[in-house]
């Protein structure tokens, strides 16, 4: 491994301490005008299933896009679910996001802020899932971190 680092490092001068720890992207998120027909789109195209969530959860739409385990993981490596959430007025919701999977999201946080991006919101416990924020990158894609319950 020490290797390989060190060939990545060379060739792409990455520093050594990006190369520890990588969080990973573990979910999508679209914007729907129209969430019924959206979840037809995508189940007749592709096949995805849909679960329509209740007013507790935002009326938000999960998205099972590959054959999952019982907590909802992809069994397929590299393979990730999403979800469908209502477009608003906020031209932040007009584009898909994707969610990173982060340890400690107020460490998150702090990166995202040092690192010249813009957190928007408090973090907000999803429940049965983890701590949840969006935020924008230094190009203002709009994107989220989630602290999973472990």
């Amino acid at each position: 491994m020490q290797e390989l680092k060190k060939f990545i490092n060379k060739k792409t001068k990455v520093k050594e301490s990006a190369m520890s720890k990588m969080n990973p992207v573990t979910h999508f998120e679209f914007p729907a005008e129209d969430k019924k027909r959206m979840v037809n789109f995508y189940t007749d195209v592709f096949g995805w299933q849909t679960q329509q969530l209740g007013p507790d959860m935002g009326e938000y739409v999960l998205v099972t896009t590959t054959e999952s385990d019982e907590k909802g993981r992809p069994k397929m490596g590299g393979a990730i679910n999403g979800g469908f959430y209502q477009k608003t007025d906020d031209p932040l919701s007009h584009h898909p996001s994707v969610v990173i999977a982060v340890e400690n999201i107020n460490d998150s946080i702090k990166k995202v802020r040092a690192a010249g991006g813009k957190v928007t919101g408090e973090p907000m416990m999803i429940p049965g899932i983890g701590q949840f924020v969006s935020f924008e990158d230094t190009e203002g894609n709009r994107l989220s971190i989630l602290q999973p319950l472990m």
